[in-house]
């Protein structure tokens, strides 16, 4: 799985660009969602927005602890301890039994590095980095 992350706003972005990122449920700033790298159709759409967002494969422990601290179910209630290897294991299937996204805090300590460009100066597009961002960011 990979995990794509919004780091740009809303603020003067092109028609299709916006389209696409409300496709992937990642409407606002700091929202982040989990998609399949085995699907070409959002990895399409994950190279066409790779300006506006930070990317990269998510290791099963980081991606239960968002599970468990940010996800929501349908209703809007948070997730019980005991649901997050189920839900986790779903969400592997494709089958979304919470919400899409997962909103996010700005970085604790900040970014570091600049947010306006590509990955070894800045932090969008694919990102070696992102465990340790999101960390920071739960």
């Amino acid at each position: 799985m990979i995990l794509v992350i919004r780091i740009q706003g809303s603020a003067e972005l092109n028609t299709p660009i916006e389209e696409t990122l409300n496709r992937l449920n990642i409407h606002r700033k700091f929202a982040t969602t989990f998609i399949d790298e085995k699907n070409e159709v959002l990895m399409g759409m994950l190279e066409k927005i790779k300006n506006y967002v930070c990317f990269y494969e998510i290791d099963e422990n980081t991606a239960k602890q968002i599970i468990l601290k940010r996800g929501q179910t349908k209703m809007g209630k948070k997730i019980n301890e005991k649901d997050v290897d189920k839900i986790w294991e779903n969400i592997k299937k494709g089958e979304w039994t919470i919400k899409k996204f997962f909103r996010l805090h700005p970085p604790i300590g900040g970014f570091r590095k600049n947010t306006k460009l590509i990955y070894p100066k800045g932090i969008l597009g694919k990102n070696k980095d992102i465990t340790k961002l999101v960390l920071r960011m739960l």
